[in-house]
């Protein structure tokens, strides 16, 4: 799911993604919506907030952005490793995992796939499925959860992606891989199917007010380092990604 809510600055931080819905403000992520999805949630959170910009509205955008691939697929790489995708496994299967057991290293199979397929372009279309799409919403009958899904944005090859997002994916590649060489007490402990989220926790710990602690306090200065190296890619790839918020109309400036 993605918390929607409205669309300026001060909202920002309220924008996240989840295993489990909120009271209201939530969207189904689906395989034809990922790619809006990862654009609208970029889009909110490449530009930090200040309060210069406090009350700046999002508005919606005009169609040059379909036509940019290397634009939606650097948002995809962005949105799979920000920290606002608080995606836990504890709370159902993870479907966000962008790579393979073999590239982690993993102990375990995972319980999915789908990210990995998604970016190699595996996951296969269901014609029939979008038929149905199509023909409600020519009708005009649609609800929340079918937003975005007239044209779906479903790749039939791999993604190709920018320079700096590929410094992203490499970043969060090590850090993976360092989650899962760990020598876990036994298998009750170990989680082959961890998120972002999970692995952060697990690194990180929580307060006594059941808040994660920030990266300064983990014990482990090898995670410290690669948190901050994958922290540092995201910077970078989300200043590629912030001239576009403006080409596009996402934002006036």
């Amino acid at each position: 799911m993605m918390s929607n809510y409205p669309s300026d600055f001060q909202n920002q931080q309220k924008v996240c993604i989840l295993s489990r819905p909120l009271a209201r403000y939530c969207l189904n992520f689906t395989q034809s919506n990922l790619i809006p999805f990862a654009v609208y949630f970029s889009v909110r959170h490449c530009i930090p907030a200040t309060w210069l910009n406090d009350r700046d509205q999002f508005l919606y955008p005009n169609e040059e952005w379909q036509k940019d691939s290397t634009f939606q697929n650097d948002c995809l790489a962005f949105t799979l490793f920000h920290g606002q995708n608080r995606i836990t496994s504890k709370e159902g299967v993870n479907h966000f995992i962008p790579f393979s057991e073999k590239e982690v290293k993993a102990k375990e199979a995972f319980e999915s796939h789908f990210m990995h397929k998604f970016i190699k372009g595996k996951i296969k279309r269901d014609s029939k499925t979008q038929e149905k799409i199509e023909a409600k919403g020519k009708q005009g009958g649609f609800k929340n959860e079918d937003l975005y899904i007239i044209k779906p944005l479903i790749p039939t090859k791999p993604l190709e992606f920018s320079e700096e997002a590929q410094e992203v994916f490499k970043a969060g590649l090590e850090l993976w891989k360092y989650y899962h060489s760990q020598e876990f007490k036994d298998s009750k402990t170990y989680n082959p199917n961890a998120s972002l989220y999970d692995i952060k926790a697990y690194f990180q710990g929580f307060s006594d007010k059941g808040k994660m602690n920030p990266p300064q306090k983990a014990q482990d200065s090898y995670y410290k380092d690669l948190i901050g190296t994958l922290n540092a890619a995201l910077k970078d790839l989300a200043k590629r990604i912030e001239p576009k918020v403006y080409e596009y109309g996402f934002l006036r400036e």
